[in-house]
């Protein structure tokens, strides 16, 4: 079996992984908006660095889609021009996606970086279906999947437009993190499906059962997760970046719901392994899922005893992502297929 096919799956699913954490930074900065429309930002393929830059000008060359704040509203060119000494109207149209029109460098940039690996991820995943076409004749899930992944990709990049059309609807952001979680499971699949050996696990359905119902579990808190978050920005706005002892002071519902369903979370995931022990069974990985827990629910005390303590919001995020990842690869290892899947 050549390897080839499984390196490239192993860097898209890096690259995934490089933009749920560059998506997770993007929250934690507030910089969801920095380009406030899509694909391009502030009408520029790269974003402009300073303010003067979204400024009217007189006597400067404008192209059709460029973006400039006037009146605190996005106006969008109309088409190739020079400007003349006054602003002209007819050059000019509103931008009608949404009403949000400032330019925070910063925020600009970390979006625009978020967006460039969302890129990359894309054409990793283009690359690995191209490469995928020769297995069709022996394997055609092998195809399949990793088409679907491309399409899947591209439906992500379409969400996240409209994320940003929505001037980021908690719906809509939840829709696209979990979005993501799905890539990663289908990526997963290709790793595994193209390893060097078949696994010598035979797990009983009912510990199967309980793998999946744990990965249900950890989708649950994912979500919930994004709408305690919600709320957490909703506070910054309302009492500040500075103000961190506030943003939790008086907790909606689901926040109390996280944490409490934290707690069965881990004590399934503790019986699980206990009973993989006592069965002898060989899914060594649930030794990191004990320790990915661990570490999940330190940033979590993080994050609410020590005020938001630096990097603790996307740390909880990305420990939540690969806690969901090592899960599934599990339950993948728990079903052990009779013979690994081969690519050519």
């Amino acid at each position: 079996m050549h390897k080839s096919f499984r390196k490239t799956a192993i860097t898209a699913l890096l690259l995934v992984y490089l933009v749920i954490a560059a998506g997770a930074i993007v929250r934690m900065t507030g910089s969801g908006m920095g380009c406030p429309d899509w694909p391009k930002c502030f009408g520029y393929y790269i974003p402009p660095t300073e303010a003067s830059e979204l400024e009217w000008t007189p006597q400067k060359k404008y192209e059709k889609g460029q973006v400039i704040i006037l009146n605190e509203a996005l106006q969008v060119a109309k088409s190739n021009f020079t400007s003349t000494t006054t602003f002209k109207d007819k050059n000019w149209e509103l931008y009608t996606k949404h009403e949000y029109a400032i330019f925070n460098p910063w925020h600009t940039w970390i979006e625009f970086i978020n967006r460039l690996l969302g890129a990359l991820a894309g054409l990793a995943t283009l690359v690995l279906a191209v490469r995928s076409f020769p297995s069709w004749k022996t394997n055609k899930t092998i195809t399949i999947i990793s088409v679907l992944t491309v399409f899947a990709m591209g439906f992500q990049a379409w969400l996240g437009a409209t994320v940003v059309y929505s001037v980021l609807e908690p719906v809509k952001i939840t829709v696209h993190m979990v979005m993501a979680l799905v890539i990663v499971a289908m990526l997963l699949y290709l790793v595994y499906a193209t390893r060097d050996k078949s696994s010598s696990v035979q797990a009983p359905k009912k510990i199967l059962g309980l793998l999946i119902l744990a990965i249900a579990g950890t989708l649950v808190q994912i979500v919930l997760g994004t709408q305690v978050r919600q709320f957490v920005d909703e506070q910054i706005d309302v009492v500040g970046e500075a103000a961190k002892n506030l943003w939790l002071e008086h907790p909606p519902i689901q926040f109390y719901v996280h944490r409490s369903f934290s707690i069965f979370v881990v004590l399934l995931n503790l019986f699980i392994a206990y009973s993989i022990r006592k069965a002898h069974l060989a899914l060594t990985k649930i030794n990191a899922v004990i320790g990915i827990l661990v570490l999940e629910a330190l940033s979590g005390i993080l994050m609410y005893y020590f005020d938001f303590s630096f990097a603790s919001q996307p740390i909880h995020l990305i420990l939540a992502t690969f806690l969901f990842s090592v899960q599934f690869y599990l339950v993948l290892e728990a079903m052990n297929p009779k013979t690994s899947h081969k690519t050519s």
